[in-house]
């Protein structure tokens, strides 16, 4: 089996990747915009995670499993975006959890199956914790779009899945500024999870690196 990219140029496939997905956590409002906007964010949305496992891992299984997803994500972003409707935002939120849940296996393999600490690695696992972040955006959407009124907004206004985005990231790094409450039974208790996996995250990648650098040396 030909190896990775990763495996002779491991940092700037991580480098690029981080990079993507800060580009895509700060152009995501794109996506509600008019024109071609929609199209571009989403094609560049399907191919990031796609290229990044390619370079990434050789396991055929994992690279179908994101591949197929970022295909069916693409698909349905298009036709939410130019042809919006109820079917159309759940078929987003159902392929982009499991798009981020293939890419979420991918870093998680890269980075905790190493047995040295490199800069690649630390890379990696910045990315898998910003990966979470957006895959719980997803979730928490599905949640608004099966139980309407589960999040609420201080200004009252509609909360769209872009507004998701920003609350996930607020809520994994335990920020919480409080002008969106969850108030449903669902939404309060996957955004606790989300908190607590936040936080245990980097508990458990920072002894886990720390470990495995004490045991280099």
């Amino acid at each position: 089996m030909r190896e990775p990219l990763s495996a002779r140029h491991g940092i700037a496939v991580n480098t690029a990747f981080l990079l993507a997905i800060l580009l895509h956590n700060l152009t995501y409002p794109l996506s509600g915009a008019g024109g071609a906007w929609p199209a571009i964010f989403y094609l560049f949305y399907a191919g990031m995670f796609v290229a990044a496992t390619w370079a990434l891992t050789a396991d055929p299984y994992l690279r179908g499993a994101v591949t197929v997803s970022g295909i069916a994500v693409l698909i349905a972003g298009l036709v939410n975006s130019y042809a919006p409707g109820s079917s159309a935002a759940l078929a987003v939120f159902l392929t982009s959890i499991a798009y981020h849940g293939a890419m979420c296996a991918v870093l998680v393999l890269y980075t905790f199956r190493t047995r040295i600490v490199m800069a690649d690695v630390v890379l990696s696992a910045t990315s898998l914790y910003l990966v979470i972040g957006s895959g719980f955006a997803a979730i928490l959407a599905l949640i608004e779009w099966l139980a309407p009124g589960s999040f609420v907004a201080s200004s009252g206004a509609e909360i769209t899945w872009q507004q998701m985005v920003y609350y996930s990231y607020v809520t994994l790094t335990t920020l919480g500024y409080g002008d969106i409450t969850p108030v449903g039974f669902y939404a309060q208790a996957f955004a606790s999870f989300e908190a607590v996996l936040g936080v245990l995250y980097t508990v458990i990648l920072l002894s886990r690196l720390v470990g495995l650098h004490a045991s280099g040396n």
